[in-house]
């Protein structure tokens, strides 16, 4: 049986999107997705995730103007 994780760290959506860590950081950074953050470490929802690649598809990740951010309310 295969555990889904309802919660990933940056190197594990990272890894689970394709999109290299420090774009991914960037992301954060600028506010595009939201975190939840206990003490250090960063977790990404899964359904923020995959709404954020739907929202921002054939976009320019590297480009803040570019991207759209992904709230709480637009992923439910």
């Amino acid at each position: 049986m295969t555990e889904t994780k309802i919660a990933m760290t940056i190197e594990e959506a990272s890894e689970y999107t394709g999109i290299g860590r420090n774009t991914m950081r960037n992301l954060v950074e600028w506010g595009k997705l939201p975190v939840l953050k206990i003490g250090r470490k960063v977790l990404i929802k899964s359904d923020i995730l995959e709404k954020f690649m739907e929202v921002n598809e054939g976009k320019n990740l590297r480009d803040k103007g570019d991207v759209k951010a992904v709230t709480r309310k637009s992923a439910v």
